[in-house]
This record gives C-alpha cells, structure tokens and sequence, in this order.
C-alpha cells in the first residue's frame, strides 16, 4: 500500500512540475556567432516550441572562446528549465581534453536534454587548390605549406584537421576562428585553402561549385553526398569525425522538465518544415532520450580524449 501512494505522489509531483512550466520566456542560448549549424536548428526549433509551450524562446548568441562563454552563462543559470543550451560535441566531450582549465564542467554543471541531430564532417578545398581528391591534397600538402581554417581552437573542426594530419603524416597549418561561420566565409573567399567542417555546413557550397569536396571524415557515404567518397575508399580509415548538436539544461533541473522540453524540442526537430531542409544538407536527426544522449556524450568523450592525447592538440 505505501508503495502505491509512493508512486501516485511521485506522478502528481512530475505532472505539477510539468503544469507548472514554463512561467517566463525560454532563453536558449547558442555559443557561437549566426549563421552556423547550431544557430540554425536553434531558430528552426524556437518558433515551435514556443508555440506549444505557449511561451516566447528566444535564441541568444552569446559567441567566444569555443562556446565557453555561452556554456559557462547556461551552468550558472536556474536550474528551472528556462535557460538552454545548444552545443556541438567540442563543448561537451572535447574542450576538457584540449583546455588546461574551463569555466564550465561539462560533466557536472549540465544535464542532458536531447540530441537534435549529427553529421560527418567533409573535408573540402576552394577550387583553386590543384588537388581533385584525398591522394592528391596530402600529395600537395607535402610539398607546399598549406593551412585549414575551423570553428576555433578544440573545434571538432579543428580536430578533424589535427585528425587528417596524424593519420596522413601530414602538417596543415591550423587558423582557428571565432565561429563555423567565419572559417567557412574564408574558405569560400579562398583565404584560407582547406577546411574540414559539417558536411550540412560545407555541402551547400560545394553543391554551388564555390568548394570542392575531397572526402568525407566518415566510413559509409552519404545519402545526401552520395558522390563523395569516404576517407577509408581513399586509403585513410583512421580518419573518421563527425559534429553532433544538442540541447542540455543547468544541472539540477528537474526531471520532469527536462521530459518536458525533450519531448517538445523533439517534436519540433521531426516536423517536416524543420528536418527536411537540415537532411536536406546532411544533418541526420537524432531526437533520442535524455539518458541515450547521456551515454552518447560519456562514450564519446573517452573516444576524444584519445585523440586528442595523440594529436598532442593543446589550446592553451
């Protein structure tokens, strides 16, 4: 019998915390400047979830340092499910591995929401480099200097670049810059002549010719790139990355919120006017459980530290 009442306050307890949210706008901060992947599934999301939460969210760029200023403003927030978080893997399961010290922990100051969505990353040339495939770059690469730009330092980008450069006994010269966006623009304006970056990111351009794809970080071909050849049918299996975004709440936040804004947040990111265009350039939805994208984050970060303790990539 007290088991019984045990369990039906527990379930009245879950469904008053879940009435009683949200009360305040919902403020879901992205790390990194507009434009970039993050940036776009955020206002892609916002508009539908506030409309089934009957509440405004907005989305604050909060740009600097590789997502720390924006990640560390979240972990210091209520944890009452009105501040978000969106953030590619590097926020989570890299920037330990990379940074001496961080304003955030990443493994105690937040707690999972959902994955929205991952992709591999592609590595890609301006279409003045004389190079049509991966032979070809790593052929020039060790006769001429040449550089990569990325999100920044510890970026997945970044470490996509470290990665080719270990597994091809390369030296690409690295140029980080303060968001996804930026690195892009340059390499499209041919200041910079390579970038390894998310296939959803990079395939537009290459699609409009201002890019030229040499291979994708990853050991199937995509769907969506379907003439891309992969980095193991080129002759270099070791390497493979990818990027992933997805949302976490402050630490503490109750569960019951947290269900709350996975199912919502989910929802959005499976209706068609929001994942037909990010399919359409290569993001592969996620949409999992608060728990499946716990463990994601746990197994991957053990995989990155690996790497980059090999790549010997240090950002301070």
């Amino acid at each position: 019998m007290r088991s019984i009442v045990f369990v039906l306050c527990a379930a009245s307890a879950v469904a008053a915390a879940q009435d009683k949210f949200p009360t305040r706008p919902i403020t879901l901060v992205c790390p990194f400047q507009a434009g970039g992947v993050a940036d776009a599934i955020s206002r892609a999301v916002a508009p539908i979830v506030s409309a089934s939460l009957r509440t405004p969210v907005i989305v604050d760029n909060r740009p600097g340092a590789t997502g720390a200023i924006g990640a560390s403003y979240v972990a210091r927030a209520k944890p009452d499910g009105h501040t978000l978080l969106i953030v590619p893997n590097s926020v989570l399961v890299i920037n330990q591995w990379v940074y001496k010290s961080l304003p955030y922990n990443p493994e105690t100051d937040f707690i999972p929401v959902i994955n929205a969505g991952r992709s591999p990353n592609l590595l890609a040339v301006h279409p003045s480099v004389p190079a049509d495939n991966l032979a070809e770059l790593i052929a020039l690469a060790r006769k001429k200097p040449l550089s990569f730009a990325s999100a920044g330092n510890g970026s997945p980008q970044h470490l996509c670049g470290e990665l080719l450069n270990v597994s091809a006994g390369i030296d690409l010269v690295h140029v980080p810059y303060k968001g996804a966006a930026p690195a892009l623009q340059d390499v499209v304006a041919g200041h910079v002549p390579v970038i390894c970056n998310a296939l959803s990111l990079v395939l537009p351009h290459v699609r409009a010719g201002r890019l030229r794809a040499i291979a994708l970080a990853a050991s199937t071909r995509h769907p969506q790139a379907p003439q891309v050849p992969t980095a193991r049918e080129a002759g270099l299996p070791g390497f493979e990355s990818d990027v992933w975004f997805g949302f976490v709440a402050p630490a503490a936040t109750p569960a019951a919120i947290v269900e709350r804004l996975n199912v919502e947040i989910g929802r959005a990111l499976r209706t068609p006017a929001v994942a037909a265009p990010l399919q359409a350039n290569g993001l592969t939805i996620v949409a999992d459980s608060p728990r499946e994208f716990g463990a994601q984050i746990a197994a991957e970060s053990a995989r990155w530290r690996q790497i980059v303790e090999r790549a010997g990539v240090k950002a301070d």
